[in-house]
Parts: structure tokens; sequence; C-alpha cells
């Protein structure tokens, strides 16, 4: 049997940039490993699988896998996928999707798609959790991890620490925009902090972004530097947890970023989120564009 699959480029209005993501449509056929075996042969951040909702008022199940392992949320994924997911319900001539409510084992991810003059552009989505905040990470171990000095690492606003809105990650600020580029994994490092920490990958930004005319205008520049070794070129759900945190800090009521990522490695990405200090928690949103950019098919792998 064959699967029909769709591309898109996320966090971008333009194809070959920003980060790219498979969706693989009517995925109820596949189990856990071929899954997997897929994404790793897409080998892209995320591959998203696509099945029937377990609730008939919500929208679809989506099941998210990096190359080596399922995830129970992720950002980029769910708006590709809604993106990808309204694309196919408007070319059938179904009437233009508003919203959408994916089952993942995050919880439930809400989802408000966004038009313009030119029709469907992105989406919108609501974290399916409020912020949370994990252990905090010694200076010189972040440093070794990222080849930093101590001196790079900033922590006047906050401790490099692990915070999640559904997926766990070390965030990390850093003092200079220059700093953020020199920025590198270093597997040693990882390997003898993050796994205490309980996260994968690193989220390294910094807030100096004024004086950088070769940047868009944006009040964050970041850079997620995996437990692979390898570069993400955008990913909501650390943007999220890191504007929910900020929030948090600031105590000042909603905040609103204009986040910048993938700029140093030729994919630039903008992500534009939000957050809300509520009575249950601080909740975030991220939206942004997605553009389709390749379609086909592919075999189910076959069994071990």
């Amino acid at each position: 049997m064959r699967y029909r699959y769709v591309t898109a480029d996320v966090f971008t209005g333009h194809a070959y940039l920003g980060n790219p993501l498979a969706v693989v449509l009517d995925a109820q056929g596949l189990d856990a490993s071929q899954m997997q075996r897929i994404a790793r042969e897409f080998n892209y951040s995320e591959t998203s699988f696509v099945m029937p909702a377990r609730d008939p008022a919500h929208t679809a199940r989506v099941r998210i896998f990096t190359p080596d392992r399922e995830v129970p949320f992720a950002g980029h994924p769910n708006v590709g996928t809604a993106v990808v997911l309204a694309r196919e319900q408007i070319a059938a001539g179904r009437p233009a999707p508003q919203a959408f409510v994916f089952e993942e084992e995050a919880g439930l991810v809400r989802i408000a798609l966004v038009y313009g003059e030119r029709g469907l552009q992105g989406a919108q989505l609501l974290a399916p959790q409020p912020l949370s905040r994990g252990s905090e990470a010694p200076v010189e171990a972040v440093a070794r991890a990222l080849r930093l000095a101590p001196a790079d690492i900033a922590v006047s606003e906050h401790a490099p620490m692990v915070v999640s809105v559904g997926l766990p990650f070390l965030v990390v600020q850093l003092a200079s925009r220059e700093a953020l580029r020199r920025a590198a994994p270093n597997s040693c490092g990882y390997a003898a902090l993050m796994p205490q920490l309980g996260a994968k990958s690193i989220y390294a930004y910094t807030t100096d972004t004024a004086g950088n005319t070769t940047d868009a205008p944006t009040d964050i520049q970041a850079r997620m530097l995996t437990g692979r070794m390898t570069e993400d070129p955008a990913t909501g759900s650390a943007t999220a947890a890191v504007t929910a945190l900020r929030a948090s800090i600031a105590g000042k009521g909603d905040l609103r970023l204009r986040v910048g990522q993938g700029v140093d490695m030729g994919r630039a990405s903008l992500l534009l989120a939000e957050a809300q200090p509520r009575d249950d928690g601080v909740w975030a949103k991220v939206s942004g564009q997605a553009v389709v950019v390749m379609e086909g098919t592919l075999p189910a792998p076959a069994g071990h």
C-alpha cells in the first residue's frame, strides 16, 4: 500500500526557507515502527502522521516523529499539518476551515487558520500545556555544551533552565548576537549535561537584535541545537515556552514577540509568539506562515 505525503516549509512565506515538514496523510495503516522509519527517511526535524480522531468532535489524531524518536508535541508540525489539511479541504471544494483540534500525546492542540488577501497563509496554535519550569543548569556546563565561554551566557534575567509547554527544552539566554552566531553543539558536553535534565535539545537565544542589520527586525534571535548534533531552523514549541517564561518573569501581563530563527543556517524563519498569564498558569500561542513544496506517495516500510 502507498501513502500520500505533502511537504511544507513552515514559519516562512517562501519555499526553501523556514523549517521543512513532511505530512503523511491517512496514516492509520502504519504502526509506530513504520512511522519511525519513514521519519528517518525524510530526515527532517519532524514528520507528522495524520489519522482519524478518536473523538469525532476533533479534527484528527496527529503523531509526530523526529528521525530518532516520537515526541508528544511540537510547533512547526502543527502549523504545517494544519495548513496542509486546510489546503486539502479547500482543494476538495469544501468550505475553508477556520479552526482545527488535533489530538496529540501532550493533549489537545487548538489551531486557528490564518487567511490573507491571497487566501490561506498559515496557522496559530495554542500550546497544549501551560508553562512549567524544570531544573536549572550550571553555566560552565552549558557553555561547554555550546562551545562558548561562560561569559557568553546571560543570567541577569534567568539562569539556563528546562522549560516546557508540552515538550521540554533547555533554554539559554546569550549575551550577544555574536555569541549566538558562534554557538555549536559539543557532543561530550551534551552527554554530560542533558540526560540529568530530562531534555534533548538546547534553545539558545539573545535579545541583542537592534544593531544587527543583516537580520529581519525581531525581538529575539534564536537557534535550536539538538542532541543529534544538528540544528533546527524553526522551533515553535520552544519559542512558545521561552515567550511564556519571559512573560512570567516580566510579570506585566501579555507578551508578544517576533522571533527570528534559522538565519545562520540559511533557512530564515519568523515566528510570532504571545503569552498570556492566567489563573491556571502562563499559556502561549505561536503563529506563522507555511508553504507547500512537494507532494507524492511512499510505500509502507516492510515489517521487521
